[in-house]
């Protein structure tokens, strides 16, 4: 099932690698060493055996999605103390797979963004080759007109200086065409069964509906909703994180609530919070709430 999630995720790192370059790749290869790494030496520790989890490929796809989510160009070392914590705190010290209450990816994410914002909100403006996309991870040259802030947080910044929502458009072909190869992705997980449909089209349904009411209450100051679908992690969130069979909810009803209220929170902290995008700290604060949701979502016992 991991490699499957793996496939699927292929398309939005290749629109990733397409606008932003090499670094993409750096940052999935820094990742997942970083993981076989710190998990082999964790279960060393526990005296438990190392082959069957390094080859599950859950430690894998932790670090993939945790690479993919941070800029291509941060420094080396974000990627490996990103991982290193969703593995260890998000992960391990719960008793591995299958009994982290927590998204691994989103706790190390949401780590990263609180501890360096800098590094996490820096971006590269354009395409880097092979060469650039190196010296910029591993901190030996990178010009600072290479360098820019995400498509959301351009949109949040002008709409602090008192721009109004209708005339910014989206216009951000790169994100757009990002968000389209998670969405083709998980539609490919759809099929394959690799994940329901309740969590994905409750998230976007919350998506969709908290950013439309808000758009029509005043559309100089809210974005429209085609910006929150098609900008930042939205795709990536409601199809490869918020499906996380472990932590999230395991009940139909369960599984809607959960995925309608994320998708909620995302628009919520995105608008009115102090980062320009919310999917990790949804995710995160939905899954304090799952014991609660499947407790009162408990589906009928047969005969009762």
């Amino acid at each position: 099932m991991m490699r499957q999630v793996i496939y699927a995720l292929l398309l939005g790192v290749i629109a990733e690698f397409y606008f932003f370059g090499w670094g993409v790749f750096w940052q999935i290869l820094l990742g997942v060493s970083t993981a076989i790494l710190v998990e082999s030496a964790f279960l060393k520790i526990r005296k438990l055996p190392i082959k069957p989890v390094i080859t599950d490929g859950s430690g894998a796809l932790t670090a993939m999605l945790l690479a993919i989510s941070i800029p291509s160009i941060a420094p080396w070392w974000i990627v490996v103390l990103g991982v290193a914590f969703a593995l260890i705190f998000g992960k391990q010290l719960y008793g591995g797979l299958g009994h982290n209450p927590f998204n691994p990816a989103m706790l190390g994410y949401a780590f990263l963004l609180i501890s360096y914002p800098l590094q996490m909100t820096t971006w590269a403006a354009e395409f880097l080759n092979f060469a650039q996309s190196f010296e910029a991870i591993f901190g030996i040259n990178l010009p600072d007109a290479l360098t820019g802030a995400t498509k959301l947080d351009s949109l949040k910044t002008q709409l602090a200086l008192g721009k109004s929502a209708t005339e910014l458009s989206i216009n951000s072909i790169s994100q757009a065409w990002i968000n389209l190869g998670f969405l083709l992705g998980g539609l490919y997980l759809l099929a394959r069964k690799i994940i329901l449909w309740h969590i994905p089209i409750a998230f976007l349904s919350g998506v969709l509906t908290i950013s439309s009411l808000l758009f029509l209450i005043d559309n100089s100051l809210y974005l429209p909703p085609q910006n929150h679908l098609l900008l930042g992690g939205t795709m990536l969130g409601a199809f490869f994180i918020a499906t996380d069979p472990v932590s999230a909810a395991t009940t139909p009803k369960g599984r809607l609530i959960y995925g309608f209220f994320i998708g909620i929170l995302v628009v919520i902290i995105r608008v009115f919070g102090g980062y320009p995008d919310g999917v990790a700290f949804a995710v995160l604060l939905m899954n304090i709430a799952v014991p609660l949701i499947d407790y009162y979502t408990q589906p009928k016992v047969f005969g009762q």
